[in-house]
């Protein structure tokens, strides 16, 4: 189907989260999804290179970020289309479009910048050095996630004469700095945790695609089908299941959700359709099998398992593949990496052809192939069969590579399968950044014999007893993640979920209708479970104090998501330097906030530090003012200069409380500066140390505002003529 027939315009907004993050792709979904888009500004792909309205710079270098398969490679092949059919950016004399996954193949070679653009465009034979620098070049770098390269931008040489040989990644640092053709556009694509290898100071624009709306996710499976009954029922099952719903942001997940549920809908399927994610997934594998085989099979009377037994070698050689590569962060292989696997390029070139829908081949520069999984999440599941597969055959020596030998029992014979389960999800909790929270949780989903029936042909025989499957529950209740972030414990209510325990559901659902709910006593889990569903809520929550939670400090600080979505947070007495960056991540994603209460915490300066960093990013997400306060946090002198260059570029905070921390007059005179920046609208900026420090006070008269700066017992450093030892500077004015 051409490109400008099924291109369905995706939300590509201005401005990036930043900071910490804390979370899986698919996690981040929930949050932006659920912020209002009001605080972003919509750009089109045609218009990347164009200030808006009121802008007055000039943009040259642009990053585009987004989760894997969320449409950034679409939106930069629609850019191409629409200048190549002279529909615009008509100033635009060449449009250059490089993949990553194309340049890794030239990684250890020497090429100039004109010697580049000619191996891969023959058609640039002909253009000189002086040709190249007259005409506007656009540069199209898509997927700086896949790159093997190292960017060093503070070391690599310097190059600005695109006749000039030299490595394939010194040319991306000298193109991206200015150095070499500085008259081009570059525009770079990269998933989220890989765009910070470019140094903010060399981007101009950084925006994000948001994948389908609610209303894109609609429009997308009526565009499918004529059917309007089919489209209806299909859309009403997804809107029941907020996994899927949310999954459903992304375009290629859309298109996986659309492919199961047509064909359970449209032939003589029997049973319930898959409401979680591990239960689709099945069905998608079972599907494309059943597709294949058909297609290329006489026979056509073979059972699902059957079909299923034929592929086996193949497709566990493949779950081999996904499982490694998860681990290291890759998503493109090559021709050494499926060798590493027992996959001979023969066997995956046949078995893409047949079956594109989950692993296909691109032929590349040189005629060379590049491989890949149509969508991470689909590498993510056959993962988890390929672990599974290995537990069920008791191979025991990649369990113990993956989860270390003491896991489980110390007899190999006995290892159970909660053991299993409970070793998975630690090594999972042990992640940064969540990049196996959705393995693990298609892990759990593969324990129950419904899943397991369905791919009883590739899992073989498998026996799940019911009293491991209920331990392995109990233990996901009672697991004490104090160690973890609280965005990775909330996975452990996934993964109940997945194993369709909804008792933590169920009892979060009667505690939020309950009107005593600080008698009620919450486990750490059902604080995990009520932090999802408090940061998921349509109505945004006045005010979330986790003193008047009935649980445990664990369980409190499980409570930290929540934060996401409510107007006024106070977080005392619970929260320590480690917690931060939980905070922080969670900050980052809540336009609504108007005050926040850390006060009596044991943040110290580097706990501070990470705070800055959402004050710094936040200027363009918070709308009112916004109130923070910070009473006795263990904040030095060095903790201010953190704050003091954060708050010069936002314009919300109105009022900041650092009252009896350890400050000294270098700190003070760090806050009282920053009151002279222009975007500065501090009125109250209180400072006390016990009975003997000094208190800074902004308080406003009339119209205009004042500084008063009082000590009490220190030196003062002007001329006051009260001989008790309180000394009161002039008031300064100040803008």
């Amino acid at each position: 189907t051409p490109l400008d027939r099924i291109y369905t315009e995706l939300y590509i907004t201005q401005g990036r989260r930043e900071g910490v993050n804390t979370q899986h792709e698919v996690w981040q979904l929930e949050t932006t999804s659920k912020m209002e888009t009001l605080h972003d500004t919509p750009i089109k792909c045609q218009d990347i290179f164009k200030p808006l309205p009121g802008q007055h710079t000039h943009i040259r270098v642009v990053v585009t970020q987004g989760v894997a398969g969320i449409g950034k490679t679409f939106s930069v092949q629609k850019f191409t289309l629409d200048w190549a059919e002279g529909l615009e950016n008509q100033h635009v004399s060449l449009a250059v479009l490089l993949s990553f996954r194309e340049l890794n193949l030239i990684k250890d070679e020497r090429y100039s910048l004109l010697q580049l653009l000619r191996v891969f465009h023959p058609t640039l034979q002909t253009v000189t050095a002086e040709k190249l620098a007259a005409c506007k070049v656009v540069f199209i770098f898509d997927g700086l996630d896949e790159s093997r390269f190292l960017l060093d931008f503070q070391n690599n040489e310097v190059v600005s004469d695109v006749t000039q040989t030299s490595s394939v990644d010194v040319l991306l640092t000298n193109l991206i700095k200015g150095n070499l053709l500085p008259s081009a556009l570059l525009w770079i694509t990269s998933r989220p945790a890989a765009a910070n290898q470019i140094p903010p100071t060399c981007v101009d624009r950084v925006t994000e695609v948001r994948g389908f709306t609610d209303l894109q996710k609609e429009e997308y499976f009526r565009r499918r089908s004529s059917d309007e009954e089919l489209c209806s029922r299909i859309i009403s099952h997804i809107k029941a299941s907020r996994s899927l719903h949310i999954m459903c942001h992304i375009p290629v997940f859309c298109w996986i959700t659309a492919t199961v549920l047509e064909h359970m809908l449209t032939t003589d399927q029997r049973g319930e359709l898959p409401k979680s994610l591990t239960d689709m997934y099945s069905h998608f594998l079972l599907v494309q099998t059943q597709r294949k085989k058909h297609k290329y099979d006489e026979r056509h009377d073979r059972s699902q398992q059957e079909l299923m037994e034929t592929d086996r070698e193949v497709l566990l050689k493949l779950g081999r593949l996904a499982f490694e590569h998860l681990e290291k962060g890759n998503l493109m292989f090559y021709q050494e990496d499926l060798e590493e696997c027992g996959l001979d390029v023969r066997e995956a070139s046949v078995y893409s052809g047949v079956c594109t829908e989950i692993f296909k081949t691109e032929c590349v520069l040189f005629q060379r192939k590049v491989y890949c999984f149509v969508h991470l999440s689909i590498q993510e599941f056959l993962a988890a069969v390929y672990i599974f597969y290995c537990y069920t055959n008791r191979d025991m020596k990649v369990l113990d590579t993956f989860l270390g030998k003491g896991w489980g029992s110390y007899d190999d014979s006995d290892q159970s399968l909660d053991a299993l389960l409970e070793a998975a999800m630690f090594r999972a909790l042990e992640s940064k950044n969540g990049h196996l929270d959705l393995f693990v949780r298609f892990l759990h989903g593969l324990s129950l014999e419904s899943n397991q029936r369905l791919l009883g042909g590739l899992l073989g025989q498998t026996e799940s007893r019911p009293e491991d499957i209920q331990r392995a529950i109990n233990n996901l209740k009672k697991m004490n993640t104090g160690y973890f972030s609280p965005d990775r414990s909330i996975n452990i209510f996934h993964c109940l979920m997945e194993m369709n325990d909804l008792s933590v559901h169920q009892d979060i659902q009667e505690f939020l209708k309950s009107e005593n709910r600080s008698e009620k006593k919450l486990s750490e889990i059902h604080c995990s479970a009520l932090a999802y569903m408090l940061q998921m809520s349509e109505e945004v929550l006045d005010e979330l104090d986790l003193q008047t939670y009935n649980t445990s400090v664990e369980g409190r600080l499980r409570l930290i998501p929540a934060v996401r979505n409510c107007r006024k947070a106070r977080l005392v007495l619970i929260l320590s330097e480690s917690s931060c960056a939980s905070l922080a991540s969670a900050l980052k994603s809540n336009p609504h906030l108007t005050e926040l209460d850390l006060s009596d915490n044991e943040l110290q300066d580097s706990g501070v530090r990470l705070l800055s960093l959402y004050l710094n990013s936040s200027s363009g997400l918070l709308k009112g003012f916004f109130l923070c306060r910070l009473t006795d946090c263990q904040v030095t002198d060095e903790g201010c200069a953190s704050l003091a260059s954060a708050l010069k570029s936002n314009p919300h905070l109105t009022e900041l409380d650092l009252s009896y921390n350890e400050l000294q007059d270098s700190g003070v005179e760090l806050l009282s500066d920053l009151v002279e920046s222009p975007n500065c609208r501090l009125k109250t900026l209180r400072s006390v140390e016990g009975w003997s420090q000094s208190m800074l006070t902004l308080v406003g008269l009339s119209s205009r505002q004042f500084l008063c700066w009082t000590h009490y017992c220190s030196p003062c450093p002007c001329s006051c003529d009260d001989k008790e030892g309180s000394r009161t500077k002039s008031p300064t004015q100040f803008e």
